[in-house]
């Protein structure tokens, strides 16, 4: 969750030729599944790309990431720079301590989707309550249930052979013999 101060500033009301100052408002923003989705359903493309948004793209996106209740639709207007890279910084944010090891062997280029991550919370058995968890928390448990998940790796030949080899010269050395 991440909060977001939006400052007053000063506006210009050309209908009645009048300067005004827009109130001091904080919203709370949550990058999750929830959010995700909504955007997926408003654009019709996948949000997870590789590609940069559009500057509407990217307040739609913060507009599906507010959980404060009844926001003025102006007000995403008005947030500053600052707090822009703030909000791309928590989106990136990793919000865990588990580091996954990095994967070696053939890439996945499956597209990710809303209803992709739907489906592996359903194989996974991940409760539902966690749609609303930071986004990338949720990824990574994801990733650590399909890593938990696989078969145990065989031992090479190579492999086998030298843990035999150890094994051997330590039972060598508790029964005090040559072999």
């Amino acid at each position: 969750m991440l909060k977001i101060k939006i400052d007053s500033i000063e506006l210009y009301d050309e209908k009645n030729n009048l300067f005004t100052f827009s109130k001091e408002t904080e919203i709370i923003l949550e990058h999750s599944l929830v959010s995700l989705s909504k955007w997926e359903s408003r654009y019709l493309r996948p949000f997870l790309t590789k590609g940069n948004k559009t500057p509407r793209e990217t307040l739609d996106y913060i507009r599906d990431m507010t959980i404060t209740q009844n926001v003025d639709d102006g007000l995403y207007n008005l947030i500053s720079k600052g707090n822009i890279e703030k909000i791309l910084d928590y989106i990136d944010s990793p919000m865990t301590a588990t580091v996954l090891p990095k994967q070696t062997g053939s890439i996945n280029r499956e597209t990710v989707t809303s209803e992709l991550i739907y489906y592996w919370m359903v194989a996974f058995n991940i409760p539902f309550e966690c749609q609303k968890w930071h986004l990338n928390r949720l990824l990574t448990l994801i990733n650590i249930c399909s890593i938990k998940n696989q078969p145990k790796k065989k031992m090479s030949a190579k492999e086998l052979r030298d843990r035999n080899r150890a094994l051997n010269e330590t039972r060598k050395q508790q029964l005090n013999t040559n072999g």
